[in-house]
């Protein structure tokens, strides 16, 4: 798989460099260029990214306060002539600190982490129907009949699945919960928000209602999601 990514930095140079790395290596796909911040988060809401090259000390918005707005399924690695926001950038879950000027070696030592996201919290087998969820411990697993799943959240390096009965987190990612579920019966609505079909009470233009819960529908979801509403309407 390609992970789509963005750089985002006011400095024309060093988004020359990162272009010129980010094709050389083969995982990566380059999906936008921004020395805008504010661009940035409005291509951000539009669209589906994996990972951002994120420079700290920028006008308008610095690379932290954005690191603080965009989804957590996103990836963050910071790139920034100044080391003395290294230890801010690891408490925000980046994925790596970059200092400027870049080497290529570093710069792949960097992007080969995101291969190493786990993927083992959550198995299934597509004719189950139930999941087993990895929780503390080692080899600890938590069984859960999909019928009882009303939606699932992300937070930031975790998931959250919603219960009737309990929240259940667990280490892993979204996109990773998706892989896992049926796609008759679950559908994404939102960057962090998968919801079971079945399980929603109502909907309208901007949210959808399960067990008295009010959830956004997303932009780049709303079309994919009400063509799945109209196959059931009357």
């Amino acid at each position: 798989m390609k992970f789509k990514c963005i750089i985002v930095d006011d400095e024309p140079p060093a988004t020359r460099i990162l272009e010129n790395y980010i094709e050389k290596v083969s995982f990566l796909e380059k999906v936008g260029v921004f020395n805008d911040s504010l661009k940035a988060l409005e291509f951000l809401n539009t669209q589906t990214v994996d990972v951002i090259f994120l420079d700290i000390q920028m006008p308008q918005l610095t690379g932290l306060q954005i690191s603080r707005i965009i989804s957590k399924d996103i990836k963050v690695i910071f790139t920034t002539a100044y080391p003395d926001f290294a230890l801010e950038g690891f408490e925000l879950n980046a994925i790596d600190y970059l200092l400027k000027p870049i080497a290529f070696e570093r710069f792949y030592q960097a992007v080969s982490k995101l291969n190493s996201e786990p993927k083992t919290e959550i198995s299934t087998n597509n004719s189950s129907d139930f999941i087993f969820i990895k929780t503390d411990g080692k080899n600890k697993f938590q069984k859960l009949f999909l019928d009882e799943i009303l939606y699932v959240e992300s937070l930031q390096n975790y998931v959250c699945i919603h219960t009737n009965k309990q929240q259940i987190i667990t280490h892993s990612s979204l996109k990773n919960v998706i892989e896992s579920l049926p796609e008759n019966d679950f559908i994404q609505i939102h960057k962090s928000f998968v919801v079971a079909l079945k399980q929603i009470e109502s909907t309208d233009s901007f949210s959808v209602f399960i067990n008295a819960k009010e959830l956004p529908i997303g932009a780049t979801f709303k079309d994919a999601f009400f063509e799945r509403i109209d196959q059931n309407k009357i």
